[in-house]
């Protein structure tokens, strides 16, 4: 599990491989990943976007970006956690994401960033 803390919100991430969704004889590995958002501040905030950078090791690199996560904005309260599970497919069988999401306090409608720390997709047997 990674994990990472930012103006006071701890973000943590694991990741597992989808071996039944996956083809790797057509370049399609497909991962997995549950992310977990706990609100250390004092205060509730919001979380409005996110913002993905997806590396495949073949040196591709994927941007992708837009509203809430898995189609909610959702508000996380003072020591409360809030937490989804998402995917992701590689043409490799070893790669990483990172990237942040955009949130609101709102108490006072303070906009702030929150890092994603970065993760591997790495296929089980490549750990042999």
């Amino acid at each position: 599990m990674v994990t990472a803390i930012t103006q006071g919100v701890k973000i943590s991430v694991e990741t597992i491989y989808q071996d039944e969704h996956s083809n790797p004889a057509n370049e399609h590995f497909m991962f997995a990943y549950r992310i977990e958002i706990e609100n250390l501040s004092d205060y509730a905030i919001q979380l409005m976007r996110r913002q993905w950078f997806i590396f495949d090791s073949n040196g591709s690199v994927r941007e992708v970006e837009g509203e809430g996560v898995v189609g909610i904005q959702p508000v996380i309260e003072p020591g409360k956690s809030y937490s989804y599970v998402s995917g992701c497919n590689l043409k490799t069988d070893i790669g990483s994401m990172k990237g942040n999401y955009s949130m609101i306090r709102l108490v006072d409608e303070t906009n702030f960033d929150v890092d994603i720390p970065e993760f591997e997709l790495v296929v089980p047997y490549r750990l042999n």
